[in-house]
């Protein structure tokens, strides 16, 4: 079988979720931080090199503050979970904001823990406008233009996989998902299981992936 590389996850739902079992919208997030550890087990099993996590983005920070206090507590914890793992660890975003959390600074530059393993990326407080904000600047060529990314850390994408039915990108690393695989699933974030990542592994296993040529 072919295997992806590396898999960027949108883990969308959270509210939707935690609406229809009677809770309040900001409760969701808590209940998808389990998913995300598992998901990064199956990963390994696979022997998937890199994963990227959608965590929070800048548009996130214009809902309710008690939906904002939530999802920037679930990213932190889920990123503490992470980092008990043997994993190559980053978190990207935009550090000059208030929005970003002060106890993730550590991890800002590429970490090793444990052993080491596989490259674990998570987008918190990410926007895909402050992450091309220097390639104007630039020179034109692609080498140049990559290398001005916040996200020049992060390689290509191979399959992006996005919970909660929506068919859609919503600013996730642009560059490196240029020819990134698409795979939807209409279940809830919260509601992962292994079978939606064996099923969206066989699916990925049958494209025929061309870049362009």
């Amino acid at each position: 079988m072919r295997i992806p590389n590396h898999i960027g996850i949108i883990p969308d739902g959270n509210r939707r979720w935690a609406e229809k079992k009677g809770f309040e919208k900001q409760d969701g997030y808590e209940y998808g931080l389990n998913p995300g550890l598992y998901f990064l087990k199956l990963a390994k099993e696979y022997g998937i090199q890199e994963v990227t996590y959608y965590g929070f983005t800048t548009d996130n920070c214009k809902r309710p503050k008690k939906q904002i206090e939530s999802f920037v507590k679930a990213c932190v914890d889920a990123i503490n979970l992470i980092a008990k793992e043997n994993v190559s660890l980053l978190v990207l975003g935009n550090t000059n904001s208030a929005m970003f959390p002060k106890e993730l600074l550590k991890y800002t530059k590429r970490t090793t823990i444990g052993n080491g393993g596989t490259k674990v990326n998570f987008l918190v407080n990410y926007g895909w406008d402050w992450d091309l904000g220097n390639v104007e600047s630039a020179c034109t060529n692609r080498k140049s233009i990559l290398e001005s990314l916040h996200s020049k850390d992060i390689s290509r994408i191979d399959l992006i996989l996005r919970w909660g039915g929506r068919k859609r990108l919503s600013g996730f690393l642009p560059i490196q998902s240029v020819y990134s695989d698409i795979y939807t699933i209409d279940d809830m974030w919260p509601d992962f299981k292994a079978e939606q990542f064996h099923e969206a592994m066989i699916w990925y296993n049958h494209q025929d992936v061309t870049l362009g040529g």
